[in-house]
């Protein structure tokens, strides 16, 4: 039973930080690929970023801000997001799949597990 829980979302201002949480388990996170994906209202679900045995993977509009990364001893999946955008509010997601390695384009039919989301909203 994998269960994917995030947190960490909130309101921002243009500029700033957040730094986003996905309690896993069920699942070992690092030992999959863990992924980052949000929606805003009106549009399609989009991949920000992912982690696996090839390393890291990010969509070019939140690259050089936003950092993923995995904590393996508490079994999380981390993302932090600095200066952030207006653009960048939405519902943020955490997925995993049962695979060592990501693809390289970050699509979510590619992942099975999915959580309940967290909003981040920067105005």
């Amino acid at each position: 039973h994998v269960q994917l829980v995030e947190s960490g979302g909130g309101l921002v201002q243009p500029g700033g930080s957040l730094r986003l949480s996905c309690a896993s388990s069920g699942i070992t996170v690092g030992l999959n690929c863990m992924a980052w994906f949000r929606q805003a209202p009106g549009k399609g679900r989009e991949g920000v970023a992912s982690i696996g045995r090839g390393g890291t993977r990010y969509d070019y509009s939140v690259e050089g801000r936003f950092t993923v990364s995995r904590d393996n001893d508490k079994n999380t999946l981390a993302l932090q997001m600095n200066s952030l955008k207006p653009e960048d509010t939405a519902m943020y997601y955490c997925a995993a799949d049962r695979r060592a390695f990501c693809y390289k384009y970050i699509r979510s039919t590619d992942l099975n597990y999915w959580g309940q989301g967290t909003q981040v909203t920067v105005s």
